[in-house]
């Protein structure tokens, strides 16, 4: 039994209930398990812990098939973040976020906070934070908040991540009408633990003491989580009090001092305070570890006068952390957080009850046995329908005549346009490790102290999945395997941030099966097994739901980052050879959506056992040293890929695509397992020897040289034209 809970000033029921995002039903079951009606602040606690973005009610079933194992999987999903094994007693734990919601209402401190929580979700397991990535999609450039949008999330990305010191190596920027009302910013941070110095959340040790760390608590964020499962309408502005302010000097120092104490055998458990605050940190310790807790809301550090248990228990005040700590070890955690200036307070203990039990002054304010709240969490089978697109395309025709034409257009859309003026405002070379830079197929960091490296990359095709999920789902995966293949680094693992509209509605939940099945499929072919992730679902406004987005976040390892090549060519006299068929797949493309005004067809089928035979041979002609540079072929196809490839080299290009049916379809088609090489003259023989004992397509079609881009003799323009075209839309935009 519980016991005596004192009454709080609101009287509650269904009516509070609902306000609070419940239902009738799950209300009627909270009942149940307390026995009674609850108080504000259990009704609180329960409401944030039964949000979608807490408990996955809707999602829970389907990720079940996604594949979490494998050889060099130390931990899966369910812990902060996922843990890979990269030899050498080193592990890698990494994670992707969403804060989509904060960040369209207040997107300065909504993209800052998004990466706080995503460093703190790494570095509550024991690791240096040591890169962070992100991808992020805003609505059509004409859209009058786009550009305030785009202006705030960059904003806080930088100032926060800069801040903290950690470099931002990398990410993805689109934009379409369908985020007018519901931006997308996605989060990822990699960090590096010893394998003998992983720290996880369970709780243990009846009796031992529950530490509060890091800063004061605030009313900041309070709601936040129940506010990120819920759409948009025309009053959404006034959800600004529930977007958390963050403070990356704190974080650093909260870094630090984490991270000292853990060199010690002081911490039994920690866990950082993100979605939901102190209510899911101490619930999901506790629970985990099969105990009760009791904790003593007085003695939590507050920085604002008069605050309630219900608003201490629901606050997302950032650069917060919750840990277990041996007794015998309280005094010297505290002199190492107090050193770095950082609040330090016992503010509870591990019980055996099995239940959490809330005092204030002197008072139980709350009592509720912590087993139902993640147990009876509702799992939910909601009724869904695939919807793809039409296979046969309309007609269609454009307005230019010449190849020069169409590329002027292309490399100016705001989709492929380049996105310098974004990555720069981030600190991509902090640290002094990053080895392959932003705007390359996959960003490459060292090792502190070793030639090892890591290949990290962030991708997602959206409109593919509003297409057809299924295949938008195994390419999503296979792009980012394709990605981290084109540097020379071996795929290990994946994170992901699954974006989705109301699952209420049928179609928009067979969006999310579909795109989970493709997911799994791919993941199983490739080996890249899922990790880590997160789910952001109500992501519209007044009914008007955000393309299927489920980003995908992956990490790769090289053994010796000198072996990584980039996508620039740079050696006059370089053979360009394509691996892959080119078939001139133009549904759902960017030629087919934004030259011709086109929005129609099926996306590109992926052939996942023709993604791994082509990537695992041009992993093999990388090692071997035979190639000078690679770039998988997506966004615009063959054209585009060859023309981000003179760019980033500086040099120019000559090349033979004899298509003579369907050219523009052949150029700009999105076929899927292709890459671009560039191949040094004496090793053409053995590439192309290889390829056909692995019966791999592989032809020649140009070579480098010169100043310009020429396709089939006609000069597309020079390296400086193209680089022109391509980097003035985004500080035009901006300007």
């Amino acid at each position: 039994m519980g016991q005596t809970v004192q009454k709080q000033p609101h009287d509650v029921n269904e009516s509070v209930a609902l306000e609070h995002g419940l239902t009738k039903e799950e209300y009627q079951s909270i009942h149940e398990i307390l026995g009674r009606v609850p108080n504000l602040v259990e009704l609180g606690i329960f409401s944030v812990m039964w949000s979608e973005h807490c408990s996955y009610k809707t999602t829970r079933k389907w990720l079940s098939q996604l594949p979490t194992t494998g050889a060099k999987v130390i931990c899966g999903p369910g812990e902060n973040a996922g843990v890979i094994d990269i030899g050498d007693g080193q592990a890698v734990i990494f994670k992707m976020e969403s804060h989509n919601h904060p960040s369209f209402i207040e997107p300065y401190q909504g993209a800052a906070t998004g990466v706080g929580g995503i460093l703190r979700d790494v570095f509550t397991m024991g690791a240096r934070p040591i890169a962070l990535m992100n991808a992020l999609r805003f609505g059509a450039p004409t859209h009058p908040r786009t550009k305030h949008l785009v202006s705030g999330v960059v904003r806080g990305i930088g100032g926060y991540g800069n801040c903290v010191g950690v470099p931002t190596i990398g990410g993805e920027t689109n934009f379409d009408e369908a985020y007018n009302g519901n931006i997308l910013v996605n989060a990822m941070a990699v960090g590096l633990a010893d394998q003998d110095k992983i720290f996880y959340s369970a709780a243990a040790g009846l009796g031992n003491p529950v530490v509060y760390v890091g800063a004061k608590t605030g009313r900041d964020g309070i709601h936040g989580a129940t506010m990120a499962s819920a759409e948009f309408d025309e009053n959404s502005e006034e959800k600004r009090p529930t977007v958390q302010v963050g403070d990356p000097f704190t974080e650093k120092l909260l870094i630090e001092a984490c991270l000292e104490l853990m060199q010690t055998d002081a911490v039994i458990s920690i866990q950082d305070m993100g979605a939901a605050g102190l209510t899911c940190s101490s619930l999901e310790m506790a629970g985990k570890g099969g105990l009760g807790i009791e904790l003593v809301l007085d003695d939590v550090p507050q920085r604002e006068t008069g605050m309630t248990p219900y608003e201490i228990m629901l606050s997302e005040s950032q650069e917060r952390m919750l840990m277990v700590l041996r007794p015998d070890s309280v005094e010297m955690a505290y002199a190492i957080f107090r050193k770095w200036d950082l609040d330090f307070a016992t503010i509870g203990t591990l019980t055996d009850t099995g239940r959490m039990v809330l005092k204030w002054r002197g008072e139980v304010v709350g009592d509720m046995p912590i087993a139902p709240i993640s147990t009876a969490s509702p799992v939910l089978d909601r009724p869904y329908q695939i919807v793809c697109a039409d296979e046969a395309l309309p007609a269609w025709s454009i307005k230019e005549t010449s190849l020069t034409d169409v590329m002027k257009r292309m490399l100016a859309l705001p989709d492929l346009a380049s996105k310098r003026w974004i990555w720069e405002q981030y600190d991509h070379r902090v640290m002094n490790n990053t080895i392959v830079k932003p705007s390359c197929d996959a960003s490459v960091v060292r090792i502190q102290g070793m030639s090892k490296g890591l290949a990290i990359s962030t991708d997602c095709t959206p409109r593919y999945c509003k297409a057809s999920p299924f295949e938008g789902g195994k390419q999503a995966v296979a792009e980012c395997w394709r990605n981290i293949i084109a540097t020379g680094a071996e795929p290990i693992a994946i994170t992901n941030c699954l974006n989705f509209g109301n699952p209420e509605k049928p179609e928009i939940m067979g969006q999310l099966v579909g795109s989970l099945q493709g997911m799994a499929e791919a993941c199983r072919v490739l080996d890249f097994p899922v990790v880590s992730g997160n789910v952001s679902l109500y992501n519209e406004t007044n009914g008007a739901s955000i393309l299927p987005t489920p980003a995908i976040g992956g990490v790769g390892v090289i053994a010796d980052v000198e072996d990584a090549i980039t996508i620039g060519v740079n050696k006059a006299g370089d053979v360009l050879m394509l691996v892959g068929e080119t078939k001139g797949h133009l549904g759902a493309s960017l030629f087919l959506r934004d030259v011709a005004q086109v929005r129609a067809g099926l996306p590109p089928k992926v052939v996942l056992e023709q993604e791994r035979l082509h990537g695992l041979f041009v992993r093999k002609l990388i090692l071997k040293g035979l190639i000078s540079a690679c770039h998988d072929v997506s966004d615009g196809g063959l054209m585009i890929a060859i023309a981000e490839m003179v760019m980033a080299g500086g040099m120019g290009a000559t090349v033979n695509l004899p298509y003579k049916n369907n050219a523009w379809a052949m150029l700009f088609g999105e076929d899927q397992a292709r890459y671009v090489l560039a191949v040094p003259p004496s090793s053409v023989a053995s590439v192309q020897t290889w390829a056909e004992e692995q019966n791999v397509p592989c032809a020649v079609i140009g070579a480098v040289g010169g100043g310009s881009l020429i396709v089939n003799q006609e000069t597309i323009a020079t390296v400086a034209e193209l680089r022109t075209m391509h980097e003035a839309w985004m500080p035009q935009f901006m300007s």
